[in-house]
């Protein structure tokens, strides 16, 4: 059939048919009032996240240590740049939500008794807990997921087998296109993981969210939305110096949408990977920025921690004086860095916000409750804007650097 051909030939047509029937299936399952038939349906959207999340420790692993092993003196020169976007683009985030919170400020309702969390409480425990995941060893951070652990071993293997001989090399490449291959297998099954997380999250909860705390979630996510469409474009503009929105509207449509549904920017990391390749961007540089991207690049996570810490110094009238915020800016932009792609990762590291505003421990807590109760769609929505930057900022920087030696730039759409 016509509609089947057209369909076949694009994953996002694919993913988006797959979003629209798990919306209307959800939908009828929880008028239906039949929650429980969603069980089912969640089972597809655990086996996908799950495969994401197998493939990634080994993926980054692999790749990294490949590209590094090959690379030579001149090569990926735009990864300076991607790491200066990634950080002006994460402090940017959260100084937009400080902005944001200023003008349109929020109240949360700081009731009941949520169970104690255990939670960073200063910027130093921040740092010491990223030490330490760097020192952490091989086996263990690729079975806990720690990808600042992966990303080490992975540098240091790189670097080590820069001088190794050619069968030593020429087995690393044979074992990146093994990973390359399977990562396609997994992608494949993404329209139906999509549809099996998005029926089992309609199903389960409706659109009642969206009621109890809709000004909270018009902040969060009108925050995201101006660092997505205002903010990040006009740091490519500065890179790229040409109009930022095909290459804008790629990144989100292609990276953002399946990141939304994964909720974990490590779990992303293939489908990104196969994004820059779509991209033409250099295998170098892709291979190393995008699961670097995925540990550091957190302006939603920034977002999430300046708003909540911020709603919470305005439900019990705790004035925020401009230096406080900009210190908040700061260690929004650090602390994001501690998420480590981790759905909710964001929410542990709100009571360190709170603490520079004199907001006491057992306030923070109720106020990552009240998080959890948001986080389908507020983590949701930061791990697409935290995702889609990754191959936004890798795609701008390597244009640009390709620009610097080739008379025209890589196709933007």
């Amino acid at each position: 059939m016509p509609f089947l051909r057209w369909l076949g030939k694009s994953l996002v047509r694919q993913i988006l048919l797959a979003m629209l029937l798990g919306i209307l299936i959800g939908r009828i399952l929880f008028v239906t009032n039949t929650p429980q038939a969603a069980e089912y349906f969640q089972i597809l959207g655990d086996f996908f996240t799950k495969a994401l999340r197998a493939v990634a420790p080994i993926l980054v692993f692999v790749l990294i240590t490949h590209a590094i092993s090959r690379h030579q003196q001149g090569q990926a020169r735009g990864l300076k740049t991607i790491l200066v976007l990634y950080v002006i683009g994460t402090f940017a985030a959260a100084a937009v939500a400080v902005l944001a919170s200023t003008y349109y400020p929020t109240t949360l309702h700081l009731t009941g008794n949520p169970e104690a969390v255990t939670a960073p409480e200063s910027l130093k425990e921040v740092l010491t807990t990223l030490l330490f995941k760097i020192t952490d060893n091989p086996i263990s951070a690729a079975t806990n997921g720690n990808y600042i652990g992966i990303l080490a071993w992975a540098i240091l293997a790189g670097v080590a087998l820069r001088h190794a001989n050619s069968v030593t090399k020429t087995v690393l490449d044979d074992a990146a296109r093994v990973i390359h291959y399977v990562v396609s297998l997994v992608i494949r099954i993404a329209p139906y993981g999509v549809f099996g997380l998005v029926t089992a999250t309609v199903a389960t909860t409706g659109f009642s969210t969206f009621d109890t705390y809709a000004r909270l979630i018009a902040v969060l996510l009108g925050s995201m939305a101006v660092v997505a469409l205002i903010v990040n474009p006009l740091m490519v503009w500065c890179v790229l110096r040409k109009n930022p929105y095909p290459l804008v509207w790629r990144c989100l449509m292609q990276s953002g949408i399946p990141a939304f549904f994964t909720r974990s920017s490590a779990a992303n990391i293939p489908i990104n990977l196969d994004l820059c390749e779509e991209l033409h961007i250099r295998e170098e540089t892709y291979s190393i920025s995008i699961p670097l991207g995925a540990t550091i690049n957190m302006a939603g996570a920034a977002i999430t921690i300046a708003v909540l810490s911020l709603a919470a110094a305005n439900t019990i009238h705790v004035p925020v004086h401009p230096l406080n915020a900009l210190l908040l800016c700061f260690l929004a932009t650090l602390g994001a860095a501690g998420a480590s792609g981790v759905p909710g990762g964001s929410l542990m590291l709100i009571p360190m916000a709170c603490s520079l505003l004199g907001i006491d421990g057992d306030t923070s807590a109720q106020v990552i409750a009240i998080g959890v109760l948001i986080g389908i769609i507020q983590d949701s929505a930061e791990t697409a804007l935290n995702s889609s930057s990754d191959v936004l900022f890798t795609a701008a920087a390597d244009f640009a650097d390709q620009r610097k030696t080739a008379p025209a730039t890589p196709s933007l759409s």
